[in-house]
């Protein structure tokens, strides 16, 4: 299989780095120490929740450094900064060399889907299939169809990297929007999300896609660098 080139480093929670060609992007920083990498900087945020989102992400700017920060609409801050800009669901944006689409969220905010250096990147947020264990037969109903609404929107895509969430706060539920991803838009790589430090929530959704063709990343410590 062709390498893409990129490299990634797991942060916590839903949050990562990426590495490529001319770009580092950073996802849904919480917590972690991150290692600033080579060319424009970006900085996204699916939405407002404090396990994914940080003001502490602007004290990253210095002299040496540009970043341009792409958050989700539902993140409430008056700004005067020209490198701050807000996205809601279902839209597109070209920043510079990159385009960004949005898609909704089962939760709040959006889930990106970004092009940049020939790559495409998919970046959930909290969009999930929230199948809880106490969920009543209605709240069950509602949430398939808005989950399944959303991942249709998908169909057809090329995604090289889908980062997705593995929750185990579902229990034995925790799979499956991640497996009705895979079946439904086949992206090349599935990095797990949303875990903690619950690793073995990866190495069980590896087991159970073993035969999907697509390659799911097994995820160990924090600040793992996983290249692709």
């Amino acid at each position: 299989m062709e390498s893409l080139n990129i490299s990634i480093r797991y942060l916590y929670n839903s949050g990562f780095t990426v590495q490529t060609k001319n770009n580092f992007l950073v996802f849904d920083y919480y917590k972690g120490t991150v290692n600033f990498g080579s060319g424009h900087t970006y900085v996204f945020s699916s939405h407002g929740h404090p396990d994914h989102y940080n003001k502490e992400v602007f004290k990253w700017q210095n002299s040496e450094r540009t970043i341009k920060y792409i958050f989700s609409s539902d993140i409430k801050f008056k700004s005067a900064n020209e490198d701050v800009i807000f996205i809601s669901p279902d839209e597109e944006l070209n920043v510079d060399n990159i385009k960004v689409k949005t898609y909704g969220s089962t939760d709040l905010g959006v889930s990106f889907l970004i092009y940049v250096d020939g790559i495409t990147i998919f970046h959930a947020g909290d969009l999930n299939w929230w199948y809880w264990p106490d969920d009543t037969a209605e709240e069950i109903e509602i949430m398939e169809k808005m989950f399944k609404n959303e991942i249709v929107k998908l169909k057809g895509q090329h995604i090289d990297v889908a980062f997705f969430p593995v929750d185990p706060r579902l229990e034995h539920n925790y799979y499956l929007g991640g497996e009705y991803l895979i079946k439904e838009v086949s992206p090349r790589f599935f990095i797990p999300m949303h875990f903690g430090e619950k690793y073995e929530t990866t190495k069980s959704f590896i087991e159970k896609m073993k035969n999907s063709g697509t390659n799911v990343v097994e995820i160990n410590q924090i600040g793992q660098e996983i290249n692709l």
